[in-house]
C-alpha cells in the first residue's frame, strides 16, 4: 500500500469531506481515506497496481477541489441595485452594544451556495423506489 497526501484548498466543509470520502472510495484499489476541512489536506491509501496518484489527483480536480477558492474583493465602495439600496454589506452599530459592529448581507436565491462549492450543486428530485 502508498499513502499520497494532497492539499485541497476548497474542502473548507464538512459537507465537503464527505463528498471527498464519497468520490475517491469509487476509484478502484483506495482502502483507506482520512479528509480534513480544518487542515484542507487528503491523505489516502491506495493499491498502486491498481490506480495511480495521477488518477486521485484527477478525480479530485474533476470535482473543484484542488482549486484555490475565489473570494470576492470588497473595494469599500458601495455598489448599489435598482432600487437604490447598496448590495453589499450594511454595517450597524447600537448605543445598547457599545463597540460592537455587526454585518448583514441579504442574497437574492437562497438556493445557491453563497460562495462557489464543489459538490454543492443545485439538488434535482429522484423518484424513490417502493
Amino acid at each position: 500500500m502508498a499513502v499520497l497526501m494532497l492539499d485541497v484548498p476548497a474542502m473548507y466543509g464538512d459537507h465537503h469531506v464527505i463528498e471527498v470520502h464519497r468520490l475517491l472510495l469509487t476509484l478502484p484499489g483506495i482502502t483507506e481515506v482520512y479528509a480534513s476541512s480544518y487542515l484542507k489536506t487528503v491523505e489516502v491509501e491506495y493499491d498502486p497496481a491498481q490506480v495511480t496518484p495521477d488518477a486521485i489527483t484527477a478525480k479530485l480536480e474533476n470535482a473543484g477541489y484542488l482549486q484555490d477558492l475565489a473570494h470576492p474583493q470588497e473595494t469599500g465602495i458601495p455598489a448599489y441595485g435598482e432600487d437604490g439600496s447598496t448590495f453589499f454589506r450594511h454595517t450597524a452599530a447600537y448605543a445598547q452594544t457599545g463597540k460592537t459592529v455587526s454585518f448583514a448581507q441579504a442574497f437574492t436565491s437562497p438556493q445557491r451556495p453563497l460562495i462557489p462549492c464543489p459538490g454543492m450543486d443545485r439538488m434535482s428530485s429522484m423518484e424513490e423506489e417502493a
